[in-house]
């Protein structure tokens, strides 16, 4: 059996790099990252245009209706070009939630918004999937929301947020709702936006069919999506390297002559290709394979971080010291694998989760 993309997915992705090299360059990151991390509306458009923002809604509500794995190969490509759009939790996470607990009413009012990119959604779910914060949590009462949720995944723009409470049940909140105060966390990548939400007393709408396995389910989709733009934007790095390796002479030679500096650029791309399989097989499970996707999404996640940690280090290393100068931008792709690494969940908190799913660990 060959596990191999189809050519209408290769098609797919080819497609959406090409809109990509077109429409951000490297200037166009520069310009969204100095803005303040708010979202290129520009770029969005375009993906929008090319139907990304409803990859996974079905057709019946406007969207592409195809899945996880075309979803992933999306992600990679964004990491590819360190796109400074939403995607994990506006094209991803949220239409999940909705899909699988929001009522017949509130899919037929938001999937198709969501899937021409009219409205954008925002994910809070870090309290449940990548460990709780001190103060942290959300609780629901008589239809109201109280408490802060932190690191809002596609906070900046965002019309509705999907908010998980401490009895692990999705919300839908609109983002100008009164007694709702957002404010925006700095990270060290300014390509995206993350925030920090405070309820009190806030009206939400329960997606009352949600339970659970949906919020892991959506929880894993999320880690699946960053572990395949870690995937597109380690394999910017390692390329980027090669190419500055076969261009820099030293002692009279290009760089790339040396062993030792062969020997860098062998191991990177030993390290992070693995990934691949782990990220497609995933993404597949995710959809096909319910019962084992937890652990492959744990997997994915945990090996992405870790591999991709090592390539942005080595490949910034290669580059010497031009490779922390702002005039190159290889600081784009190095802070975009650096945010991924935590969010959703740390390698070690998803080596944890995996030991559990394998009764290593009680």
């Amino acid at each position: 059996m060959e596990f191999a993309l189809s050519e209408q997915q290769k098609m797919m992705q080819d497609s959406v790099d090409g809109a990509l090299t077109k429409a951000c360059p490297l200037d166009r990151v520069r310009g969204a990252a100095d803005g303040g991390a708010a979202p290129a509306d520009d770029v969005w458009r375009v993906l929008a245009d090319l139907g990304i923002a409803g990859v996974l809604i079905p057709e019946a509500h406007g969207g592409l209706g195809l899945g996880l794995l075309e979803a992933a190969l999306i992600a990679e490509t964004l990491g590819k070009h360190v796109a400074p759009v939403p995607f994990v939790a506006t094209a991803v996470m949220a239409p999940l939630a909705l899909m699988a607990g929001g009522t017949a009413t509130q899919q037929a009012r938001w999937l198709p918004k969501l899937a021409s990119g009219e409205v954008r959604a925002a994910v809070a779910v870090s309290e449940y999937a990548g460990g709780a914060r001190e103060n942290a949590g959300v609780s629901a009462k008589d239809g109201r929301l109280s408490g802060k949720a932190l690191f809002a995944i596609d906070f900046a723009g965002a019309d509705i947020i999907i908010v998980a409470d401490r009895e692990l049940r999705l919300h839908l909140v609109l983002a100008n709702a009164a007694g709702l105060t957002m404010r925006a966390l700095p990270t060290i990548d300014r390509t995206r936006s993350f925030g920090e939400l405070v309820f009190d007393g806030v009206a939400a709408e329960p997606l009352a069919g949600a339970s659970e396995t949906a919020i892991a389910r959506i929880s894993d989709a999320g880690r699946v999506m960053l572990a395949a733009d870690t995937l597109g934007a380690g394999w910017t790095m390692i390329n980027k390297a090669v190419a500055y390796a076969k261009e820099r002479r030293q002692f009279g030679r290009i760089i790339a002559s040396f062993q030792a500096v062969k020997h860098l650029c062998a191991e990177m791309a030993a390290q992070l290709e693995p990934g691949r399989a782990l990220v497609w097989y995933a993404a597949y499970a995710l959809d096909l394979r319910p019962d084992e996707a937890p652990l492959v999404a744990a997997h994915a996640k945990s090996y992405l971080g870790e591999a991709g940690r090592f390539v942005a280090r080595t490949a910034t290393e290669v580059h010497g010291g031009i490779g922390i100068t702002d005039m190159l931008g290889l600081h784009y792709w190095y802070k975009r694998i650096g945010a991924n690494r935590p969010l959703l969940g740390s390698p070690e908190h998803m080596r944890e989760q995996a030991a559990r799913l394998h009764e290593f660990v009680a």
